[in-house]
């Protein structure tokens, strides 16, 4: 039996929710943070061990390339904070139907949006 119905490969004309959309990120900040946890602890050990190696990594993470990798490291602990704390609301069945999780979904958005502006103006 063949199958005749239509197939859309091209993954960036499709349109997702914005539920969708935010879960989606919930999962890459959480492989982000993930993914950058050794070298934060690498980091952390380093600059534990005298007073030159402080130095050296706050020397280091004050250069402007750094910074914006704490502030993209900023926003993924953010987003992967307030939309698991809404992933964790809508298992105890609040804000299931559609209009609040969209409601939600843009709260999380905008709320991640804009702290991660503040912790963007902190380091800068």
């Amino acid at each position: 039996m063949k199958n005749a119905r239509p197939k859309n490969l091209n993954l960036l004309s499709i349109r997702l929710p914005l539920p969708a959309l935010v879960s989606i990120l919930h999962r890459a900040s959480g492989f982000l943070l993930f993914l950058a946890l050794p070298f934060l602890l690498l980091a952390l050990q380093s600059s534990l061990k005298s007073a030159i190696q402080f130095q050296h990594i706050a020397d280091l993470l004050s250069q402007p390339a750094a910074k914006l990798m704490l502030v993209i490291l900023g926003w993924a602990a953010i987003h992967h904070l307030l939309a698991g704390i809404r992933h964790l609301l809508m298992d105890m069945h609040w804000a299931i139907t559609l209009p609040k999780a969209r409601t939600s979904a843009r709260m999380v958005l905008l709320s991640s949006a804009i702290l991660t502006f503040l912790v963007a103006r902190w380091l800068w």
